[in-house]
């Protein structure tokens, strides 16, 4: 008899610990609103947007905190903050011209943060729009020169786009998101922007402040069109599109027909969902939604119609 408390004790453990650490991990996502429109961090532990674990098992945590305190749930993944960081920008007016730096230099410049390596998924585009992915000067003399003269219209590489793109930005890329344009970002988990150039707008009746200085140190020239690194050996599911996989982070596409099984076998995966609705152990979820799938959770299956976003590191 007592042995059979003991073993009964443990069974019961063994299903809180897998209720607790093997279910998806669902977020209420931090918005802000900006001068040229909205960026909702669906998935963030980043201090200016870290968001709330809805989850009950965890009542009133932050991801940062359940990154430091249940590092179990990210297959003890190892690092002092949450690697990534995904958005979903709804850009109803033009960007600043920017750029972003690496490690390196963010590390030394900018109190230890993270460089900022991203890309972007094109949800919507509206007839005709475009953005802005690298420049036209030939060398880093050229890029100066352009800059501190403003002949944007020289400087800038404008190209078209439509939904279901998808952009690499590598650090040291000129880039900029335009007006009409709605994207789900995956990046470092970063919050440095360097404004090359910004139209000269006000905000509080004041100029935004640019990053001249910086935007010439880090602003790699000349530009060259590459397309996004894959890896073959990195794969989760056949039934997903990978889209990028370079050393910080790799992000997957699906299309839920149905029904999707995946298998999840990453230190944990990050899942947005993009378009239409579905439903995930009971739990009815809709465009602009996301949630974490922890180590071990193993396969999860995903009924209804929608698009989604994949990624881990």
């Amino acid at each position: 008899m007592y042995y059979m408390k003991i073993f009964s004790k443990i069974a019961l453990y063994s299903l809180l610990w897998y209720i607790i650490f093997m279910s998806p991990i669902f977020l209420k996502p931090t918005m802000k609103t900006l001068i040229w429109g909205t960026e909702q961090w669906g998935i963030s532990a980043h201090p200016n947007g870290d968001d709330k674990i809805e989850n009950e098992e965890f009542p009133g945590k932050t991801l940062s905190q359940l990154w430091s305190e249940n590092p179990e749930l990210f297959g003890n993944t190892k690092g002092d903050r949450f690697p990534l960081l995904t958005k979903i920008i709804d850009a109803r007016d033009d960007l600043s011209i920017q750029v972003h730096p690496d490690d390196e230099y963010a590390g030394k410049n900018e109190n230890g943060s993270l460089g900022k390596t991203e890309c972007w998924y094109i949800m919507d585009a509206k007839p005709g729009a475009t953005i802005v992915i690298g420049h036209n000067a030939k060398n880093p003399d050229e890029v100066k020169s352009m800059i501190e003269n403003r002949e944007w219209s020289k400087f800038i590489r404008e190209i078209p786009v439509h939904k279901g793109d998808f952009f690499f930005i590598e650090p040291g890329t000129v880039h900029a998101i335009k007006g009409g344009t709605v994207i789900l970002e995956t990046q470092q988990s970063s919050d440095i922007t360097y404004r090359v150039y910004d139209y000269d707008r006000l905000q509080d009746g004041k100029l935004r402040p640019l990053h001249v200085k910086q935007s010439i140190d880090v602003i790699t020239s000349p530009f060259v069109e590459k397309q996004p690194p894959l890896n073959s050996s990195k794969t989760v599911n056949t039934g997903l599109e990978q889209l990028v996989c370079c050393d910080l982070f790799a992000v997957w596409y699906g299309k839920i027909e149905g029904a999707m099984e995946i298998t999840q076998d990453q230190p944990f995966m990050l899942c947005s969902v993009i378009n239409g609705e579905c439903e995930l152990q009971g739990k009815k979820l809709v465009k602009g939604d996301h949630f974490i799938l922890p180590y071990g959770c193993g396969k999860v299956t995903l009924n209804g119609n929608a698009e989604m976003i994949f990624s881990s590191i």
